[in-house]
């Protein structure tokens, strides 16, 4: 996965690893963001989406 990086980021000082995605309100699953046709987060998981304005 070339692109795992992005989705996470790493605070050496303190260890600690924090997710850089949404995460879905339903589910509890990750969100993925989407720019077309229309800007929006969308889950995968239980097809829940949230528009961006």
């Amino acid at each position: 996965m070339p692109y795992i990086h992005k989705l996470y980021e790493v605070d050496y000082k303190t260890g600690t690893v924090k997710r850089k995605n949404k995460m879905c309100p339903k589910c509890g699953s990750f969100m993925a963001f989407h720019k077309e046709p229309v800007a929006r987060w969308h889950c995968g998981k239980c097809n829940y989406t949230e528009y961006v304005k």
